[in-house]
C-alpha cells in the first residue's frame, strides 16, 4: 500500500514539473515573439491600406511605400483633424464611455453598437505630394461577423477608388465572396451621393447593367449572400454618413483635396 502511495505521489511530482516546465516555456515564447507579432500585425495592416488604395504589388517595400501615406484624427461630430497620441486605438477607444457614444436604431444601421468620438484616416500622396487617396477604415455586421477593412476614395471625397475588409468570419463561397477581386473591383469609381448630396451608393440585389438606374450609385449583390450584401452596404452607408465621416468628406469637398478645415497641426505615427 505504501508503496502504491509512493508511486502516486512521484507521478504527480513528474507531471506538476512537466507542467512547470511547459507553463516556462510557453511564457517565455510569448514576450519573445511579442514584438516580431506586432510587427507583423503592423505589416498587415499597411498591406491591406495599401490594397484598399489600389497602391499594392506584389513584393513591393511596403515600409518605403508607406512613408507616402500620412495618419491623421478626425472628430467625427465636426469633421476637423484633432491631435491623437501615436497609441490611440479607434477600436478601444469605441469600448470606452468616455471617448465613445451609444448608437442605437436606426443611427446604428452598422450595427457596430458604439461609434468613437475620434477616428482615424490615411491620407495617400503621390510623388508631387497631392492628395492620390483618401483611405477610411470602416467595420460593421455583415451574416455571422463583424466585417472590418478600409475603403478607398479619390481625392474628390465622393467616388469609390477601392474596398476592402480584412477580417470577417463570413461564410466561403458565400459571404466569403467579399474578398473576391472581380467583385471587390465593382466598386471602383462608384460614386458615394446622389445630385443632392444625399448617400446614395447601396448593394443591390442582382446586377447593375446600362438600364439599372443611377447605376453609378450601385454594386452588384453577392449571389446566394443577401444578408452579407446588406451588410456591407449598410455599412458603407453608415461609414459616409452623418455618424461616420460625413461631416469629414463634406469639408474636404468644401475646403479642397488634403484640407478638412482643421486648427490642428499635421500628425503621423504608425498604423
Amino acid at each position: 500500500m505504501a508503496g502504491n502511495k509512493e508511486s502516486v505521489a512521484k507521478t504527480l511530482t513528474v507531471a506538476f514539473l512537466v507542467c512547470l516546465v511547459c507553463a516556462v516555456v510557453v511564457s517565455t515564447a510569448a514576450v519573445t515573439l511579442r514584438p516580431v507579432q506586432q510587427k507583423n500585425q503592423t505589416l498587415d495592416r499597411r498591406v491591406n491600406i495599401l490594397q484598399a488604395a489600389g497602391l499594392y504589388q506584389p513584393g513591393m517595400d511596403v515600409q518605403a511605400a508607406f512613408e507616402t501615406i500620412e495618419r491623421r484624427f478626425v472628430d467625427l461630430e465636426t469633421g476637423e483633424y484633432v491631435d491623437k497620441p501615436d497609441s490611440y486605438d479607434q477600436l478601444k477607444a469605441a469600448k470606452d464611455p468616455e471617448q465613445s457614444e451609444a448608437l442605437s436604431g436606426d443611427e446604428d444601421i452598422a450595427s457596430i453598437k458604439r461609434q468613437a468620438d475620434v477616428a482615424e484616416v490615411f491620407l495617400a500622396r503621390d510623388d508631387s505630394g497631392d492628395l492620390s487617396r483618401i483611405i477610411l477604415p470602416v467595420r460593421g455586421y455583415g451574416l455571422w461577423s463583424t466585417l472590418y477593412g478600409f475603403m478607398a476614395l479619390e481625392p474628390d471625397a465622393k467616388t469609390i477608388a477601392g474596398l476592402g475588409f480584412y477580417q470577417h468570419g463570413e461564410t466561403p463561397g458565400l459571404g466569403g465572396e467579399v474578398d473576391n477581386p472581380k467583385w471587390k473591383a465593382l466598386w471602383e469609381g462608384k460614386k458615394i451621393y446622389d445630385e443632392d448630396g444625399d448617400v446614395a451608393i447601396q448593394v443591390i440585389k442582382g446586377t447593375v447593367d446600362g438600364k439599372t438606374p443611377n447605376a453609378e450609385n450601385k454594386v452588384d449583390g453577392l449571389a446566394g449572400a443577401t444578408l452579407t450584401s446588406k451588410g456591407v452596404s449598410h455599412l458603407v452607408r453608415f461609414w459616409v454618413g452623418e455618424k461616420g465621416f460625413g461631416p469629414y468628406l463634406e469639408r474636404m469637398q468644401q475646403n479642397g483635396a488634403g484640407d478638412a478645415g482643421s486648427d490642428a497641426g499635421e500628425t503621423g505615427g504608425e498604423a
